[in-house]
This record gives C-alpha cells, sequence and structure tokens, in this order.
C-alpha cells in the first residue's frame, strides 16, 4: 500500500497570475482618466505609471488603482454579455451613405464618420468599407450588402463586435462574429446577400477604436499643460 502523501498542486489566485501587457494597458488608462479628472497630480501619475511598467502580477497592478473609483466599479460591474444578434437600437430605414460600384471599384477607408446605416452596392465591381480608423459615432452601425457577380468587403476594429446576417446564391456570404470585451463597445451588423458575388466581414488585425483614449490623451495634454504654466508663473 502506498502510505506517501499526495497533494494536489495549489492552483494560483487570481492576484497571483503573471500580468499581461493588455493587463497594463487597462490600468495605464485608469490612471490616464484619473489624472484628467484631478485625482492625481502630474508626479502621481508618473510614479505610478512607473510602477505599473515594473509589475509581474495582477495583485501588483490592482495596488496602484485601488483608491481610484474606476477599481470599485469594476468590482460592481454587472456579467459581461455578448453583444446582441439584432440591433436594439432604432436604425432609420434611410442610409447615411451608399457605396457603389458598378463595373468600378469604390472604397471607404481612413478617418470618416460612420453612420448608423450604410448600403453598399457591388455589381460587377468591388466596394471596401474599412472601419478600423473610422469614428464611431453612433453604438450600432447596420451595413446592407448587395453583391451581384461582385464583392463587398467590411473590415473593422478588433475591439468592436460584429454580426453577420445574409447568404449566397451561388455566391459566398461570410462574417466573423466577434465579441468586445468592452460592454460598450461599437457593434457592427453586416446584413445582406451575395448573387453569384462575395461579401465579407473581418476584423482587422492591430486596429483599435482609439477615439476615447483620444478625448483622454488631449484631457490629459490640457491638464499637464496647466500644470506647467503654474509653475511657470510662480
Amino acid at each position: 500500500m502506498d502510505l506517501q502523501k499526495k497533494t494536489e498542486p495549489r492552483v494560483a489566485e487570481p492576484a497571483e497570475l503573471r500580468a499581461s501587457d493588455a493587463d497594463r494597458d487597462r490600468i495605464a488608462d485608469i490612471l490616464r482618466e484619473a489624472l484628467a479628472e484631478g485625482r492625481l497630480t502630474a508626479d502621481e501619475h508618473a510614479e505610478r505609471v512607473e510602477g505599473v511598467l515594473s509589475a509581474k502580477t495582477v495583485g501588483e497592478l490592482e495596488v496602484f488603482i485601488r483608491d481610484l473609483p474606476a477599481a470599485h466599479e469594476r468590482r460592481t460591474a454587472p456579467a459581461w454579455t455578448p453583444a446582441a444578434n439584432r440591433p436594439t437600437d432604432a436604425i432609420p430605414h434611410d442610409p447615411d451613405d451608399n457605396v457603389v460600384a458598378v463595373f468600378s471599384a469604390a472604397v471607404r477607408k481612413g478617418r470618416w464618420r460612420a453612420g448608423r446605416r450604410i448600403h453598399a452596392y457591388a455589381i460587377f465591381g468591388s466596394v471596401e468599407i474599412d472601419l478600423s480608423e473610422a469614428i464611431f459615432e453612433y453604438r450600432q452601425v447596420v451595413i446592407k450588402a448587395f453583391s451581384v457577380f461582385g464583392n463587398v468587403e467590411v473590415r473593422v476594429p478588433e475591439n468592436v463586435s460584429l454580426r453577420g446576417t445574409g447568404g449566397g446564391v451561388l455566391g459566398n456570404f461570410e462574417v466573423d462574429t466577434l465579441d468586445s470585451a468592452e460592454p460598450d463597445a461599437p457593434v457592427v451588423y453586416v446584413d445582406g446577400w451575395a448573387i453569384l458575388g462575395n461579401i465579407e466581414g473581418r476584423p482587422k488585425r492591430g486596429k483599435l477604436v482609439a477615439d476615447i483614449l483620444d478625448r483622454v490623451q488631449s484631457a490629459v495634454d490640457r491638464k499637464v499643460d496647466k500644470s506647467l504654466r503654474k509653475h511657470l508663473d510662480r
């Protein structure tokens, strides 16, 4: 009989887990917001960011935000839920933008404002709708795509949700299902039919919605400039 005592390996607590770059970025974003709101001074912000960069575990990271409201909001936040399969907001029937390609090519890309409804028509042509750098003024965006002997490609940032409803008649309709970890992230719905054509919806790797971060960064810059002016006026 084996009298040797067998013990199960201890499972690490969440706070003991090794911190990832994404974990550090999340804490840095909270600190940046705290600086913009005046909860931290510029010196305190710099000191905490330095600590975040050198932290090894999730528990060490949490120390730098435990006295900030964001830490308590995260503890009481509701459980994550996936985006709805169909829009829950009121979407107008008339499109905000028409992208048409008839024996030609049409592209929407770069820094542009995405409306609530976009219609895309590819008839013996190709349409590219790239939302990776777009400004999302609405949380839900519907793209109605129609392809007849043509091609419609939709590209979205990695941190939005993506849904697709449609089909193909001797054609291809393929839209990836994508769920953002952020509860308030935009949701892009691609609906349509491909008749002897192709409709695709994909995330664009490495591209993220940065509008909120841009606004926060602008507020931080204004705060730092104001602090510097105070020191210079002394």
